[in-house]
């Protein structure tokens, strides 16, 4: 690529190039949510003449200051008009268009940004384009105030959903200027963007912008039904301390400081009441999200895209020590299972060794939260489309002298290369940069593989019904078929009570 000035189809942007990568950021797919704008659907990009300056980020999504940090001591600024991508590229030219692969961050769609996730390690090694996407988070993007709507001011339900299709529309439009090619779409996320991708596998408006994906860490049954984001979004305005009569008025002009804080109090009390539920979170609408994902993925319905899934080994330790929102005890266990058919408690716990000691009854809290609906992604698709399992076991020593393991988002150090750099030094402090370098490379080539072909490297052979392969992620990396085979059937054989 000679020139980082690209000639986009809303105006000309250009980037900045380093020696092997070529960076544009904040990029913007949508027009900005503000105004008459907010908590609508996300409208089209406003074109601009002359050249846009594509060198530096932009706002990151309204959320707590803290979910924005990008530095030691160095925070990004966030506001409304947050609605932008960064593209990474080889500078080499290429002769045929690239891969390309489009990240969307976790952070439970409360916090997070795009701009934590460079892709220049995975592009350059890869050869591929990688884009890196935010989205509208907690009150502004996951709460469905749609209810609240009136003839002069109408409100949209499932937006940081649609705002993540509008930025693969975008993709699909663009990013054959950046060399890219637009028909060898993958798209990869992890935590909630592992939700966001099992999520847009069953949006309809997704068809087509995408050809492969990879969730990482998915709680992919975060759906909620209608009544309960009303719920939801009548505890976010009780918080703002107003009524339905006065909504529309009170949600089109309260400071966004305040209507976040308001989404995250109301967030605090459902955790408090329900544990283990989430209502920042897509709704199955009827409409733009037609049904709850796993719904759609066991029938057959969503899109029939070569897909990997996977989990870590020791999702929760991470929760256990910093976040306490995910049941880790027996007592908030007890709670969970009560949602269940009887005896399901003794079903699930009963395939675990040691329990109830603490640290089986944090490993129990993170498998109901991740490993449960994977099991179930990977029951529904493999029956539709090829479909790849694996498992993230490795850590450093350090990781486990601090009680984490292989803990919740340890997996995004090694794909995005983060071993080579601070992160990855300090994690190996204690020892196993060597083979932590050796986990980063195999990851790596597998992703890349996928992204290039639709299938990982061998020996990684697909997951099915009848022989459930699974690539242990480790070193060295091995592949298994149905490993825990007694947790996966204790998982699968409960089932939620009716309501």
């Amino acid at each position: 690529m000679s020139s980082t000035e690209i000639v986009s189809a809303d105006g000309v942007v250009c980037g900045r190039a380093g020696r092997r990568i070529a960076r544009w950021r904040a990029l913007p797919y949508a027009a900005p949510p503000l105004g008459a704008l907010r908590l609508r659907a996300p409208q089209p990009v406003r074109p601009w003449s002359g050249v846009r300056s594509a060198t530096d980020f932009g706002f990151a999504a309204v959320q707590n200051p803290s979910g924005a940090r990008v530095g030691p001591r160095t925070w990004q600024p966030i506001g409304e008009d947050c609605l932008t991508l960064n593209v990474t590229a080889p500078v080499i030219p290429s002769p045929t268009p690239r891969p390309v692969m489009v990240f969307f961050h976790g952070g439970g769609y409360l916090l997070g940004t795009s701009s934590m996730y460079s892709g220049a390690r995975l592009a350059a090694r890869g050869d591929v384009i990688v884009v890196s996407v935010n989205y509208r988070l907690g009150a502004f993007g996951y709460v469905d105030f749609s209810e609240f709507s009136t003839a002069e001011r109408p409100f949209d339900s499932n937006l940081g959903l649609r705002d993540q299709v509008a930025a693969l529309e975008w993709v699909r439009r663009n990013i054959a200027a950046f060399g890219g090619d637009p028909d060898n779409v993958t798209i990869f996320g992890e935590s909630a963007g592992a939700h966001a991708v099992v999520s847009l596998l069953a949006t309809p408006s997704a068809a087509g912008l995408f050809h492969r994906a990879i969730a990482q860490s998915a709680p992919a049954d975060w759906t909620l039904t209608p009544d309960e984001a009303r719920l939801f979004a009548r505890r976010c305005l009780e918080r703002l301390g107003t009524t339905s009569a006065d909504a529309a008025t009170m949600l089109s002009t309260v400071p966004a400081k305040e209507l976040g804080r308001a989404g995250d109090r109301a967030l605090a009390r459902a955790l408090r009441e329900e544990p283990g539920s989430y209502p920042f979170a897509p709704v199955a609408d009827g409409d733009f999200l037609p049904e709850a994902p796993l719904d759609a993925i066991a029938a057959g319905r969503a899109h029939l895209v070569p897909l990997i899934i996977g989990t870590n080994r020791d999702e929760a330790t991470l929760f256990q020590r910093f976040a306490k929102s995910v049941p880790h005890t027996p007592e908030q266990l007890t709670s969970i299972f009560q949602r269940y058919e009887p005896g399901a408690e003794q079903v699930v716990t009963g395939s675990y060794r040691g329990y109830p000691a603490a640290r089986t009854a944090v490993r129990i809290g993170g498998d109901h939260l991740f490993l449960r609906p994977t099991l179930a992604v990977l029951e529904g698709h493999s029956r539709h489309a090829p479909t790849f399992a694996y498992r993230y076991d490795y850590a450093p020593r350090a990781l486990h002298l601090a009680g984490f393991g292989a803990t919740h988002a340890l997996d995004l150090v090694p794909v995005f290369g983060w071993v080579d750099g601070p992160v990855g030094r300090a994690m190996t402090a204690a020892g196993g940069r060597r083979a932590f370098l050796a986990v980063q490379d195999y990851i790596q080539d597998n992703w890349l593989s996928f992204a290039r072909t639709g299938q990982p490297l061998p020996p990684w052979t697909p997951y099915t019904t009848d022989r459930r392969t699974t690539c242990i992620i480790d070193h060295p990396p091995r592949v298994l078929v149905d490993p825990d085979s007694a947790r996966r059937t204790a998982w699968q054989g409960i089932r939620k009570c009716e309501a």
